[in-house]
């Protein structure tokens, strides 16, 4: 992959700059942070540093078409000619410092479990990667070319700008990787956090998405005719959520009552 094929969203004096940065970013042991590959580039006295920082603070370029264009590298680099596995999911980017405007408070859910919960201060970022398998690894890589900052409920507040949540951003994403690979049978892959009719229903008739589900779920909406009911009555289910499936689907009940003994699994083919 050449780092030439991004020259045209920059000048040349920024360009220059980038290609010490991203040799660096690749080189750099511990983290990849703009003063770490300076260090590895041997730039770390150099009197004009400032300068290698405002490639992402100051320099003007448009970071969604780099993503279009690394997305379509790896693609070129892989061989992909049909369909397109990409996975997509949240992480929390712990950062600390009165110009960090954006960061929220969130569960921790590496040191979180079942019956403890662990908060954690930071960033949210929604991220987008590329799976596929890696000849010499033997193995699906994913490969990250799109990350989408979700700034937190209260920071939008302040602003009086309208919250949109992790679902509507990533529809929005989903949306816009569609437009940028029409001719490709595009297949999402993510967790239950994702598993929301508004967001599924938006985008199933653009692409595929996978969803990790527990076998005891249950597709659960509320009836276009439900009158108001009194506090502590259960949530009434309809069949017709099954019409997002295209199938017939089971009530909770049935679900929930049955063993795992008498579930009969069988192989499926991608046709």
């Amino acid at each position: 992959m050449r780092v030439i094929a991004f020259a045209p969203l920059f000048s040349k004096p920024v360009f220059h700059h980038v290609k010490v940065l991203v040799t660096g970013a690749i080189l750099a042991p511990a983290s990849r942070t703009v003063t770490n590959a300076l260090r590895v580039m041997g730039l770390s006295q150099d009197r004009h540093f400032q300068t290698y920082h405002r490639v992402l603070s100051r320099a003007s370029w448009n970071c969604l078409q780099a993503s279009r264009l690394l997305l379509g590298l790896l693609i070129k680099a892989f061989g992909l000619t049909d369909e397109v596995v990409i996975g997509f999911d949240d992480t929390i980017e712990r950062r600390r410092g009165k110009r960090i405007k954006a960061k929220g408070i969130y569960r921790d859910a590496v040191r979180s479990s079942k019956s403890f919960f662990v908060k954690t201060s930071g960033l949210r970022w929604l991220s987008f990667m590329l799976l596929t398998e890696v000849p010499f690894a033997r193995r699906v890589w994913a490969l990250p070319f799109l990350t989408v900052l979700c700034p937190s409920e209260r920071y939008n507040e302040e602003r009086g700008i309208r919250h949109r949540k992790l679902t509507d951003r990533a529809r929005q994403a989903i949306l816009l990787i569609k437009r940028w690979l029409p001719k490709f049978d595009l297949v999402l892959v993510g967790d239950s956090s994702y598993a929301v009719l508004d967001l599924l229903n938006a985008v199933k008739d653009q692409v595929k998405v996978a969803i990790a589900l527990a076998i005891g779920c249950g597709v659960i909406s509320q009836s276009q005719s439900a009158k108001k009911r009194a506090i502590g009555t259960r949530t009434q289910k309809r069949q017709a959520a099954a019409d997002f499936a295209g199938g017939d689907c089971e009530s909770e009940d049935k679900v929930e009552n049955r063993d795992d003994e008498e579930l009969v699994w069988r192989t499926t083919s991608k046709d």
